[in-house]
């Protein structure tokens, strides 16, 4: 009855079964180590398809309630895992390295004298990850996958546009290396946060950022310091290349300001080119919304009944839901990229106008960007999200360090749903050197909301000078590469599904910095751990014909 008050009392539905629960099950890892685990079952069914949990959070608690007890009360049998080093499982925990337990504890699960014959997994965030490390080799029983702001590999997440993403770096070592029980998990994600943003604040070189957040130098912290997105120590933790051989079922959840939401999608595309036909819903949520943490329970539990108990009616007949903000409405779609969508491209202008008319010839807009200053980041894909993820940029933007370009205002609604990509023409006197782009949408009280943004990371040759022209370039005045250091640098910014409304405008902000959100960038080259030295960026913005920087937005025809 405890069990499922406390269900009750986290805003989900209980199901009809009354559920038993056999605690600390011995799992054994190849490498003898014992995993804990937690066996959730439904008294009245006998042989139950099971659904498999694993996570780095602890299974009791409030986690424990909402995927043991409320799936078992649904009729499933629920096997919640605590992985290697934490909450009673031995060993030492190895973030992201989960293949060879989570393989480990698929067997010993189709061992068990109660096991059904068939499985599922179920999990957000590093419990998505841990299931596609193993989807692809799990087995026929494996029949259904529900995934909720996660991907198939971290590597870009934590290298986005190849800078580092300090805060959520340094948010979740903070998280990992404090929790002991499930009341130390409660308070430390309310706490990791602001660790994380005081240490980030106190000018010390990030090498020693996860002493002042935690106590003590953290293993995993140090080690993405100094493995870029390319180097082996990602290796056997990207799982990517394996997601065309899933053939279970997928569910994804997203959301539009989920720090994995561009590499989520990735994963999503692999499927539907290998013939596989995934479930994709993106909300309006951050990456630990309670609001998408609740509603999963819900949609997982249709998900599963359908892939395992052979019921779809729950299932919703189009495979796409998406939240249009702006609109305020969900929407439902056949595929992503969703059908029917046209390419705009709106050109900055000098003095910062921005329209889909082609620019004239104009000197570059030009800033200075000072590392011992940092252009902050307010708002936009977070981890715990101690603020609104959206929120009113004025305040950034009356800095000298940033650049908006703001349209007219609409005479009619402009609608936007999929990717978003940019295309800047820059000059810098650093060749180390970071350039961030975002979209906004002004409202007539001149609030600035972020919508989306991207970030990219320059070194020395890349990109060089660059003779492609972007999209709506005049063809009669191609950029020359040999000309003034001029580099073309792409943007891929995070995708958007929104609604300006009429009497709004369109704003594009272009910066160097999102700090703490992602580490500064030093000007020097020198590894980022360790960085001192901090040089003032010179940045130079182009519009003009054959160099027209512009963002293209997937406009609803």
């Amino acid at each position: 009855m405890m069990r499922r008050l406390g269900v009750t009392a986290l805003g989900l539905r209980n199901g009809p079964h009354r559920v038993t629960v056999d605690r600390d099950l011995e799992v054994a890892a190849a490498d003898g180590i014992t995993l804990l685990a937690d066996h959730y079952a439904p008294a009245d069914v006998e042989r139950a398809p099971t659904v498999l949990v694993r996570s780095p959070y602890g299974r009791r608690g409030p986690f424990g309630l909402m995927c043991g007890q409320g799936f078992a009360s649904h009729g499933f049998q629920v096997v919640v895992q605590s992985v290697r080093g934490g909450f009673g499982s031995g060993g030492v925990f190895e973030a992201l390295d989960e293949r060879e337990d989570g393989i480990a504890t698929v067997e010993w699960l189709k061992s068990q004298p109660w096991f059904g014959g068939t499985f599922a997994m179920h999990g957000p965030s590093y419990l998505g990850y841990v299931q596609w490390a193993v989807a692809a080799d799990a087995g026929p029983e494996l029949k259904a996958l529900s995934m909720q702001v996660t991907a198939s590999t971290f590597r870009e997440a934590v290298n986005v546009g190849g800078a580092f993403a300090l805060e959520s770096a340094l948010i979740w070592v903070d998280m990992t290396a404090r929790m002991k029980n499930s009341l130390s998990g409660i308070t430390t994600a309310v706490l990791s946060p602001r660790r994380a943003r005081r240490a980030t604040l106190s000018g010390r070189p990030i090498g020693e950022l996860d002493r002042l957040a935690t106590g003590g130098q953290q293993r995993f912290f140090q080690d993405l310091l100094v493995n870029g997105p390319d180097t082996p120590f990602w290796d056997k933790r990207d799982f990517s290349p394996t997601v065309s051989r899933v053939t279970a079922p997928v569910n994804m959840t997203g959301g539009w300001y989920d720090i994995f939401l561009p590499w989520q999608i990735k994963d999503y595309a692999a499927l539907r080119a290998a013939g596989r036909r995934p479930h994709l819903t993106i909300g309006p949520w951050f990456h630990a919304d309670q609001r998408m943490m609740r509603g999963s329970i819900g949609e997982s539990i249709a998900w599963f009944r359908a892939h395992l108990l052979d019921d779809p009616s729950e299932l919703r007949e189009n495979p796409v839901r998406l939240y249009i903000t702006g609109a305020d409405e969900w929407r439902e779609f056949p595929d992503w990229p969703v059908p029917g969508m046209r390419e705009e491209s709106w050109h900055l202008h000098p003095g910062g106008g921005l329209s889909t008319g082609a620019p004239t010839e104009s000197e570059p807009d030009t800033y200075r960007y000072d590392p011992e200053h940092p252009t902050p980041f307010l708002g936009g894909p977070t981890l715990l999200g101690e603020t609104h993820p959206s929120t009113d940029q004025r305040r950034l933007e009356r800095r000298r360090d940033v650049l908006t370009y703001t349209s007219d205002v609409l005479d009619e609604e402009l609608e936007i749903i999929g990717p978003v990509t940019a295309d800047l023409y820059i000059r810098s006197n650093r060749e180390h050197t970071d350039f961030v782009v975002r979209l906004c949408d002004v409202a007539p009280d001149g609030e600035s909301l972020n919508l989306c943004e991207g970030m990219r990371r320059l070194v020395p040759g890349t990109p060089g000078p660059d003779a492609t022209a972007s999209p709506g370039d005049d063809p009669a005045h191609p950029p020359d590469p040999d000309e003034d250091g001029v580099r073309h640098v792409a943007l891929e910014l995070w995708p958007a599904g929104h609604r300006f409304r009429r009497g709004h405008r369109v704003r594009v902000q272009v910066a160097s910095g999102a700090y703490p959100r992602v580490a500064r960038n030093p000007g020097t080259g020198a590894p980022i751990g360790a960085a001192t030295e901090m040089l003032t960026a010179d940045q130079e913005i182009f519009h003009a014909p054959g160099r027209a920087s512009a963002v293209h937005l997937p406009v609803v025809s």
